[in-house]
């Protein structure tokens, strides 16, 4: 079955919004190596409509171009590219394609072509949330800047039930930025204070 892996930029608060407008000040060769690592080594794509346009008014032209970035351009560009969207949909970019039918039981069905490579999301946070909540995300990737936006849509919504998650790698950048990979985990049970407090130092310890 194959891997689904999410990268995103988030604050320091869980600001996920427009990262454009506050992420690049920390945008270094390290985050350059984890973003080219999760986006440019895969061969498919999924994306929500925003997202999509987002990088299809960017990235063909700078392929197009020529210059440090082409080559990124051309991986994006090379990989197959499925579009949630609930409208039909025209591309212009190569080897785009919409999403049809259901979104859980469609994204099933994608796991389970044959293959070993991995499927990358980028942004699309509605979608993220969705296949978080179906068990169907295999990684979350978070580039955690050292920043408070304090406006803006978060990673995750009040109200709904908790997503359990276990931290399997960690990176801090020089900038400052953490890069922390989760995992689905299974439910982490009940404890109370009690239970909590026998982990606490013991008096004269």
């Amino acid at each position: 079955m194959r891997k689904i892996v999410a990268g995103l930029f988030i604050s320091l608060d869980g600001v996920i919004e427009d990262p454009a407008a506050w992420h690049f000040p920390y945008f270094n060769d390290e985050m350059g190596v984890a973003v080219t690592e999760q986006l440019a080594t895969a061969d498919t794509l999924l994306l929500g409509r925003r997202t999509y346009d987002s990088f299809a008014g960017a990235w063909p032209e700078r392929e197009a171009a020529g210059g440090e970035d082409a080559g990124m351009g051309k991986a994006l560009g090379d990989a197959r590219k499925i579009v949630v969207s609930r409208r039909s949909l025209e591309f212009t970019w190569r080897n785009s394609e919409q999403l049809r039918g259901d979104l859980i039981e469609a994204v099933t069905a994608l796991k389970n072509e044959p293959g070993d490579t991995h499927i990358a999301m980028s942004g699309s946070v509605s979608i993220v949330r969705q296949l978080l909540a179906a068990g169907l995300l295999d990684e979350l990737r978070l580039l955690v800047h050292p920043i408070a936006v304090r406006k803006g849509e978060r990673l995750f919504e009040e109200g709904e039930p908790p997503i359990p998650l276990t931290l399997v790698s960690s990176e801090t950048f020089k900038t400052g930025v953490l890069h922390l990979i989760y995992r689905p985990a299974d439910a982490v049970g009940e404890a109370s204070y009690d239970d909590a407090k026998a982990n606490l130092p013991q008096d004269g310890q």
